[in-house]
């Protein structure tokens, strides 16, 4: 990272929810609302959408993912951000695909292996739009946290090809210039009149955590937006999902079971829980491998682990939240 690099992190430093004060005044009214309505388990639906609809669901996606790469290039050569274009083609299909009861039926359509970097903008916002959905966000909040969530990384717009296709590890410097596309990303929707402001702030505060560990900034996480941490685990969750040039993609309760055991660094621990109950909700009825070898099947969820849910082997119920010595290896 150049000196220029160097001297956009102290301006924007300057900019932190401490001291700017329209990012004070949302963070305010963030801790406002959640004194006032504490987030609470939504309703876990029981009814799978019809295949037909997936498939069409799946076509839109592909079609959202295709012209997301070409405003990505777009953006690259002109330095201007089509929002109007985002929002009116863009957004309505996320809305779509997130009002899906379980994102496991979409799965096949989520974490297709091509164009990663186009496909993954348009997955992390349907799938942040679908926990906002989850928590009670209301139409409004919605919308915003859905464009919020496709702008998330349009900052490695501005990011060297080398950098961003790179097939092995990145060296120490090229590591520092990609934590930049926070900043960047930031730069870019600042520039957009009209725009909310949680929308640039999301694109630079989707790598902080919780317990203060992210970047650019090291905010910890009363200090940042609940966009952002919507966003951010979402992101890890599709990262993680998805086969990339340098790993393959993990097992989905391998990553279930990761991200459980970050709730209380990296993630809001009130949001990763109705992600968690949801996700595994997709799960119910699927067969699962027991770390003793043996196999049953996944009957129920427990709302407050949902890592250690209920299996049943054989005409036995095994309650994994009790029997600590027992856990699900992999789900089938």
């Amino acid at each position: 990272m150049d000196m220029e690099g160097d001297k956009r992190l102290e301006r924007l430093g300057e900019m932190a929810p401490l001291t700017a004060e329209e990012i004070d005044q949302i963070l305010l009214e963030l801790r406002e609302k959640k004194a006032e309505q504490k987030i609470e388990l939504q309703a876990l639906p029981e009814t799978p959408y019809q295949p037909e609809k997936l498939e069409a669901i799946g076509q839109k996606i592909k079609e959202a993912t295709n012209q997301i790469g070409e405003i990505f290039l777009y953006i690259r050569g002109n330095g201007k951000v089509p929002i109007e274009q985002i929002t009116d083609v863009i957004v309505p299909t996320i809305e779509e695909a997130a009002e899906i009861p379980h994102l496991y039926f979409l799965f096949k359509e989520l974490y297709s292996k091509d164009e990663y970097t186009y496909r993954h903008t348009i997955c992390v916002g349907v799938i942040s739009a679908a926990i906002g959905r989850w928590i009670g966000l209301s139409p409004k909040e919605l919308k915003e946290l859905t464009l919020a969530a496709v702008l998330h990384d349009i900052g490695k717009t501005r990011i060297p090809e080398s950098i961003l296709q790179k097939p092995g590890k990145l060296t120490a410097e090229e590591f520092k210039e990609m934590k930049l596309h926070t900043v960047y990303g930031y730069e870019l929707l600042r520039q957009i009149p009209g725009l909310p402001v949680t929308i640039p702030l999301t694109a630079l505060q989707h790598h902080e955590r919780e317990d203060g560990k992210g970047y650019p900034i090291g905010l910890k996480g009363f200090n940042t937006h609940l966009y952002s941490k919507i966003v951010a685990i979402a992101d890890v969750f599709h990262a993680m999902s998805s086969d990339r040039i340098y790993h393959d993609a993990l097992p989905f309760y391998q990553i279930m079971k990761g991200m459980h055991d970050d709730m209380f660094g990296k993630f809001d621990p009130n949001i990763i829980l109705i992600f968690l109950n949801h996700m595994m909700a997709g799960m119910v009825g699927n067969k699962v491998l027991l770390s003793n070898g043996m196999e049953g099947t996944m009957i129920m969820v427990n709302p407050y682990d949902p890592i250690n849910s209920l299996v049943k082997v054989g005409n036995s119920i095994h309650d994994l939240s009790k029997e600590k010595g027992i856990g699900i290896e992999r789900v089938y």
